[in-house]
């Protein structure tokens, strides 16, 4: 299915894209199917919901920030933790992902109140012993990378940073048991080993309620940091593609849109000799005005093909000729099946004024002789064709 179609007189001759930085063109019988390729770096094409998908494993150091810091210090805090995530990529620059992290967390409770190990902490008396108990914590991550946000996706690049804020919920798995939800936020660098594997560094800090631990302080909230390595396994499709611009041309009906310009041609060749005629003849009084002419536009665009132009230098020429008195009314037309109102009111008096142009600065018509119209988007006016409504019409008054 194409994503555009192109029926304009003329457009084979200008195929060729303005902006793109690289095409490919095929030719099928009566059509031309030309794919532009963009160089800019910050647009891809939208990948399918399956495509972009992640796995990452990790684990590294973790500590614990609770009621009783200052009696235990902060080595004797930090205990191990495993980070395992799955996600997906909806942009280059966006993405989420669903993360478990978890193990033990290393701490100290007062009169053996809450996971006590049973050991007392120098130097604090026989009512301070360490803590350590198990917990999971489930989270959803948003992630933003800054590197294809601000620098442009580029595929190969080696390392990209990333920041992320989430929500999750934080339990622990033994008694006195204890259960609220978590705020994080963190920065995650990924380096690229190959088109399947990152190498990943992923720092994080996040705020749980004070009672996690089983004790109320004089805080409302706990804290933890922790800071893991690991791997993370990209599925099949990964990468984004640049963006294309697919444009096909119905050359069959490009030959007969020229083959009704040649017929306006000689119609106008048949005004001119009429007008000669007329001239060899003194007592007969002929208002000599041009035939109307019609241009046909590409769908959404307002510029002039080459052999429009050349027929507009036709119809200048035979308004030179004629009634210098005569004033001629340029209306541009769009389709109304394509694009809003105000869009096509916009298109229809860029083509108008685009004839407008031709007419006086390339082929010196008056100024005086010309006034501008437009319509907006109108039904089909020709052989219920919606393509021959994206058209500017110059009548004689």
């Amino acid at each position: 299915m194409m994503k555009k179609t192109i029926f304009a007189a003329l457009a084979l001759a200008a195929a060729g894209p303005a902006l793109a930085q690289s095409e490919q063109t095929i030719q099928n019988g009566d059509f031309t199917e030309t794919v532009e390729y963009s160089d800019d770096k910050y647009k891809v094409e939208t990948n399918h919901f399956w495509d972009n998908w992640f796995l990452s494993v990790g684990a590294g150091p973790q500590v614990m920030f609770g009621d009783h810091d200052k009696q235990i210090g902060f080595g004797k805090r930090i205990s191990p933790a495993l980070d395992i995530a799955v996600g997906k990529w909806f942009t280059p620059g966006i993405g989420v992902r669903l993360m478990y992290n978890g193990l033990s967390l290393k701490g100290a409770t007062r009169w053996g109140e809450a996971h006590s190990t049973g050991e007392q902490v120098p130097g604090w008396g026989s009512g301070m012993n360490y803590s350590k108990f198990k917990y999971y914590n489930l989270r959803a991550d948003v992630l933003f990378n800054l590197s294809n946000l601000f620098c442009g996706y580029k595929e190969n690049r080696i390392w990209n940073s990333s920041f992320y804020g989430g929500v999750g919920y934080m339990r622990t798995w033994e008694a006195p048991t204890a259960g609220d939800v978590t705020m994080s936020a963190g920065w995650l660098n990924s380096f690229r080993l190959c088109d399947a594997f990152d190498a990943f560094i992923d720092l994080r800090a996040s705020m749980v309620d004070d009672a996690i631990d089983g004790e109320f302080g004089g805080a409302k909230f706990d804290g933890l940091l922790s800071a893991s390595v690991g791997l993370t396994y990209k599925f099949k499709r990964r990468g984004w593609d640049k963006s294309k611009t697919v444009v096909r041309t119905n050359v069959g009906e490009i030959n007969a849109l020229r083959d009704q310009l040649n017929r306006a041609n000689d119609e106008n060749a048949r005004l001119r000799n009429a007008i000669d005629e007329s001239n060899r003849n003194p007592k007969q009084e002929v208002k000599k005005t041009a035939a109307s002419n019609l241009v046909i536009f590409r769908i959404g665009r307002a510029d002039l093909s080459k052999e429009a132009r050349a027929n507009l230098g036709l119809l200048a020429e035979a308004i030179k000729a004629s009634d210098p008195n005569a004033v001629y009314t340029i209306t541009g037309y769009a389709d109304a099946g394509t694009g809003s109102k105000k869009t096509n009111e916009r298109l229809s008096k860029k083509r108008a004024e685009a004839v407008y142009d031709c007419l006086v600065n390339e082929y010196g018509v008056s100024e005086s002789q010309l006034k501008i119209d437009y319509k907006g988007g109108v039904d089909n006016m020709f052989y219920d064709d919606p393509r021959l409504s994206r058209a500017v019409i110059t009548r004689a008054n």
